[in-house]
């Protein structure tokens, strides 16, 4: 038998929105924190001048971790565009329900996701690609 159509919850909803970005905020520092770790354990092992498979295989693991960041990064973004997008809706739709407007759930939203996205003259951090060294024409 098919479920009727009913009409989501928007507190459970946000509920669920918050915690995904919750989850995925937490993801994305893992991968830079192991990162990090990775990068200064490759560097102790060639200094310590380990086996040369082991040093390749760890270069390898560090690779995938140094992927995983961007994608990371990108799901998390997304999903606090979402979070800010569905608060902005709430906002509109269910502006006279006082009790989603006050819940825990709403609060932490707009802690995560302000309303107003930050540029990145806001304090963003923003990556400097230094160029000093190439010849003119040449792809960095």
């Amino acid at each position: 038998m098919p479920r009727r159509a009913t009409k989501a919850d928007p507190q459970k909803q946000l509920m669920i929105k918050v915690k995904a970005c919750q989850r995925l905020i937490k993801e994305a520092a893992y991968y830079e924190k192991e990162t990090k770790e990775n990068e200064e354990q490759l560097q102790k092992m060639k200094d310590e001048q380990k086996d040369p498979y082991d040093i390749k295989k760890f270069e390898e693991v560090l690779g995938e971790s140094q992927m995983m960041i961007p994608e990371s990064i990108g799901r998390r973004d997304k999903a606090l565009d979402d979070l800010r997008d569905f608060v902005s809706v709430l906002e509109k739709d269910e502006a006279e329900n006082n009790d989603l407007m006050t819940c825990e759930w709403m609060v932490e939203a707009k802690k995560l996701a302000p309303s107003e996205k930050k540029t990145a003259d806001e304090g963003e951090d923003v990556a400097i690609t230094a160029v000093d060294g190439l010849a003119e024409g040449e792809a960095f």
